[in-house]
């Protein structure tokens, strides 16, 4: 196969790269509807949280320094360090935390939003909502 080299950027910046472990899915909605992707940056201080949410697409989270725990409504909990990646599945309830004693820089891409939709989803909106008392 031939290739040719691009021309005419002037800037190709990688803004944030991870390593995704194996065994994880990314499911999006019909296709055939459009969708918005939105990336966004976070920098969170020491003891910051999110606060309980969701997503109406999946997230994919790259966390570039910090270390980033994520904690569902079952009371499970991860915990990712800079240079790994978390998937935030659609409609799941979960909160981010730093529990570190420096700020944690992640960025996020948030895929399969409904066109001009929040990429978030306050918890409390939902009233079979409970929070959980881990």
């Amino acid at each position: 196969a031939l290739a040719t080299p691009g021309s005419g950027f002037k800037e190709r910046t990688v803004v944030a790269r991870g390593t995704l472990e194996g065994h994880f899915k990314i499911k999006l909605q019909d296709s055939s509807r459009p969708g918005d992707v939105v990336v966004q940056k976070f920098v969170l201080a020491p003891g910051g949280q999110s606060g309980w949410h969701l997503h109406p697409g999946p997230a994919v989270v790259t966390v570039m320094s910090g270390e980033l725990t994520l904690d569902q409504a079952d009371c499970s909990s991860a915990t990712y360090s800079a240079g790994q990646v978390a998937v935030e599945p659609t409609g799941q309830v979960h909160r981010v935390r730093n529990v570190g004693t420096a700020n944690l820089d992640f960025w996020v891409t948030f895929l399969d939003i409904p066109v001009g939709s929040p990429q978030r989803i306050e918890a409390e909106t939902d009233p079979r909502w409970v929070e959980p008392t881990c």
